[in-house]
């Protein structure tokens, strides 16, 4: 067969965009090998080397550049069939809350992504605090939402307007190993932060002293005070710092469960505002469990 594989061609089109394997396998929800793997096949199957590889990322040779622009075409009139299938245009103005925590550094490249790939489509963002997003979302100030919840800290909502979209694990960041025999230094969002909340209420009952040493106003405030060594943070998977990823400072910190975000979905009538919102909440489900429909 002389087709392509549409899979192969989105990932091949993540990794150009994103300029390096290592950012462009989160954004497939691909570990970086099995992310390798795709492009070789891809290539493999083009009998054409399609990506140069160095330390400093990757960019796509002549071949690449060639490729590229059918990937792209191709791949949109993928996405305009599946719409087209469902009967929604993807136009007017989506209001869209997320919460700062939600994969903050893949974040610019997947609403870089719906501008281009969804031209038509307005968006409204708002990216903050979980609880404040969930109550403009409860307030009808927004259409659709992506908020992050440590289970069973919330109470139960409306399961027919909530989807799990995926969940991670929550992890201790440090700058160094903390002192021995001595309160342990946190860095945190304030108060009204789950995570916040998450932190003390965990070292309270390990029965752990601690100090709340920095208080951020938000999540890239916090990932600058955790690399400038103020203190201890609770953050997800996706919003530590990449350098940090790989090291053991809070080996001996107690651990910690996983954190889960949610979709709170659109209004549930036969407005056209629903039509769309429902249509878009497909696409987010889609992307951030790595595969478009």
């Amino acid at each position: 067969m002389n087709s392509f594989d549409l899979e192969h061609l989105r990932s091949f089109v993540t990794a150009v965009d994103a300029g390096s394997l290592t950012a462009a396998a989160p954004l497939r929800f691909l570990s970086q090998s099995a992310l390798s793997e795709q492009l070789r096949k891809l290539e493999q199957h083009a009998n054409q080397t399609l990506l140069l590889r160095s330390k400093s990322g990757v960019t796509p040779t002549a071949a690449g550049v060639k490729l590229l622009h059918h990937a792209r075409h191709l791949l949109a009139l993928s996405d305009a069939a599946w719409r087209d299938l469902q009967g929604v245009s993807l136009s007017g103005e989506i209001r869209l809350g997320i919460t700062d925590y939600c994969r903050p550094a893949d974040m610019i490249v997947l609403l870089a992504r719906f501008a281009r790939d969804y031209p038509h489509l307005k968006l409204r963002t708002m990216m903050g605090k979980s609880g404040d997003i969930e109550h403009a979302w409860q307030q009808s100030e927004l259409d659709l939402a992506i908020v992050m919840r440590i289970p069973g800290t919330h109470p139960p909502g409306s399961s027919t307007r909530e989807i799990l979209l995926m969940d991670e694990p929550m992890l201790w960041v440090s700058a160094s190993a903390p002192a021995q025999h001595e309160p342990l230094p946190l860095a945190l969002l304030p108060e009204g932060c789950s995570l916040h909340r998450l932190a003390c209420q965990t070292l309270k009952q390990h029965q752990l002293p601690y100090v709340i040493r920095h208080i951020a106003s938000g999540v890239r405030g916090l990932q600058t005070a955790v690399i400038a060594g103020l203190g201890i943070a609770c953050l997800n998977r996706s919003a530590v710092p990449a350098e940090f990823l790989n090291k053991n400072h809070t080996q001996r910190l107690p651990p910690l469960p996983s954190a889960e975000f949610v979709l709170l979905k659109g209004p549930d009538d036969n407005s056209e505002t629903s039509q769309v919102c429902a249509a878009f909440s497909e696409i987010l489900q889609a992307t951030l469990s790595g595969a478009m429909p």
